[in-house]
């Protein structure tokens, strides 16, 4: 018998990122899809370039991982993303990512779906990868150069 999910408390993405229960941490997610757009970093000065090229289980339109509990068996080298992993990785996610921005104190912007009560208002925001992403086995990894975007 599987317990269930402790309730998400009033406002708790205000908190620090390492107060909140499990629930709370996967509810902070705005579902825009950004982090599952392949990057390049660069190892020579450690750039990281976004590119529009979605992860093979990102649903271009939901943009939603289609296999989120099972990805690390069809990627794996997915990023596991948790208030012990956030220092290391922070840097990494797009600069709107709740994550990333409770991490450096900030606060979540108006579109994101906890503030404005409708899981919907990042994609009306044009703040996801909503329907402008590529499928990653439809380019060969020597080509992602070509399709670099702005920073997120």
């Amino acid at each position: 018998m599987t317990r269930p999910a402790p309730p998400l408390r009033p406002e708790f993405w205000t908190l620090p990122l390492n107060r909140l229960n499990p629930t709370e941490w996967e509810a902070l997610c705005d579902g825009c899809g950004k982090c599952c757009l392949n990057k390049i970093e660069y190892e020579d000065n450690n750039e990281i370039a976004f590119t529009n090229i979605a992860c093979k289980l990102l649903d271009g339109q939901s943009c939603r991982c289609t296999n989120y509990e099972i990805r690390h068996q069809f990627v794996p080298d997915c990023v596991r993303l948790s208030p012990k992993t956030i220092n290391k990785i922070a840097y990494w996610m797009p600069s709107t990512c709740a994550y990333r921005l409770r991490h450096q104190g900030q606060p979540l912007f108006d579109w994101h779906p906890l503030i404005s009560g409708d899981p919907n208002s990042v994609h009306a925001a044009g703040q996801s990868v909503q329907g402008w992403t590529v499928p990653e086995f439809n380019v060969p990894e020597e080509d992602w150069d070509d399709y670099i975007i702005e920073d997120l």
